[in-house]
């Protein structure tokens, strides 16, 4: 099936090259689609990409910015250092350089990291039982999922190391009274995860509040929805394209200012 085109086109700047720009359009739609879901809390939360080349240097959002104020001029490059690599008005979240550094400096097959602070991700990061394999969403993330133990705000460097080791090769992990994180190749492939992760996180609340006994599928059952998940993602040439660019598309029905 062909891949359905937006019709709103941005305008690339001189100074950036092609390929550059057209990453900073679908991380600022990133950011614009995370506000949509309100999966924002105020100005915190952060979404970064790695963008061509071999010194690391990656996008992420200006301090101080709403997500719906993102555009792709606006996002902030740095290095794995901390420093910024190109001029900005902007400042950065230290917090958001701690955690985003350690995964894009030892995971090379995470270009794209979305952490977030919701409702439902801070909860479940909150229960000793973690996420539970009571819905298909969950069961995607079987043996698939790391947790990283809250030592404080992520503001010293010594914990990256710790936040890469506890990734390790999952493609999510719940920070312990803190949040949920993804990663992927692409923008699409880490927002389907994050997408997926947070409706689970949802769910299993909604399922728990009920104060009903859960039904918990076997581990073979579970096993067996988590490898045709991972069927699924196998066959897919651009995993979580197909969703992601039907709501780039509402985001240029909204508002396509995120393009410029």
């Amino acid at each position: 099936m062909a891949a359905i085109q937006t019709s709103v086109v941005s305008q690339v700047p001189r100074e950036i090259d092609a390929v550059e720009w057209d990453l900073r359009v679908q991380l600022a739609a990133c950011y614009r689609i995370v506000d949509y879901f309100d999966w924002c809390e105020l100005i915190y939360g952060h979404i970064s990409l790695r963008v061509p080349g071999p010194d690391h240097h990656f996008l992420i959002n200006p301090y101080g910015l709403r997500y719906d104020e993102m555009t792709a001029s606006s996002l902030v490059k740095i290095d794995l250092d901390g420093n910024l690599v190109e001029p900005s008005e902007y400042p950065f979240n230290p917090a958001g350089f701690v955690i985003h550094s350690a995964i894009h400096e030892h995971r090379e097959n995470a270009h794209c990291v979305i952490h977030t602070h919701t409702r439902a991700g801070m909860a479940v990061a909150a229960l000793e039982c973690g996420l539970l394999n009571i819905s298909m969403n969950a069961t995607s993330f079987y043996n698939n999922v790391a947790y990283h133990d809250y030592e404080g705000s992520q503001l010293f460097l010594e914990e990256r190391k710790k936040l890469a080791r506890d990734l390790g090769t999952a493609n999510a992990m719940i920070l312990r009274n803190h949040g949920l994180l993804t990663v992927g190749q692409t923008v699409p492939e880490a927002f389907l995860h994050i997408y997926r992760l947070e409706r689970a996180c949802q769910v299993q609340l909604d399922a728990m509040a009920c104060r009903q006994k859960l039904v918990i599928p076997s581990e073979s059952v579970v096993q067996r929805s988590a490898d045709q998940m991972d069927d699924f993602a196998q066959c897919a040439a651009d995993l979580g394209k197909l969703e992601f660019d039907a709501l780039v598309r509402l985001m240029d029905q909204r508002d396509p200012s995120f393009r410029n």
